[in-house]
């Protein structure tokens, strides 16, 4: 799960962290869990006039994603965060667990519950390059 803070970050600067992480989910290493919310969120924020992204580069950047992905339906969990519209990355996060491994990676950790699979970008690529290595 990329939060949309993670994402905004990429696409203002490709040759950074967080642009390192959508590119591993670009290239399947990652696979992006969405949900219609999720997607909505992204390109409203992506949209922002502050940003100078135009609508066919959001465009682009959401039919990657949702090319990669998998949609997760969220079930509602009973919990308080600072904002409310992170709730659905949290939830979403915590239905893909059900199933297997899924990591919350944000660059806003402190809005969410402290948990190892809430991991900053940092985080994600150490984890990545730690089972890259454990697999060789």
């Amino acid at each position: 799960m990329i939060d949309t803070n993670v994402l905004v970050s990429a696409a203002l600067k490709w040759k950074s962290v967080p642009g390192s992480i959508v590119d591993l989910a670009f290239n399947e290493v990652i696979v992006p869990l969405v949900n219609k919310e999720i997607l909505e969120e992204y390109r409203s924020v992506l949209l922002r006039p502050k940003f100078h992204l135009t609508e066919e580069i959001v465009q682009d950047i959401i039919d990657e994603f949702v090319s990669h992905a998998l949609d997760i339906s969220e079930e509602h969990l009973d919990i308080d965060l600072p904002d409310p519209k992170d709730r659905v990355f949290y939830e979403v996060t915590m239905q893909a667990r059900k199933e297997e491994d899924a990591y919350l990676v944000t660059g806003n950790i402190k809005h969410f519950p402290i948990k190892p699979y809430v991991v900053t970008p940092r985080q994600m690529l150490d984890i990545i390059l730690n089972a890259t290595n454990d697999h060789e």
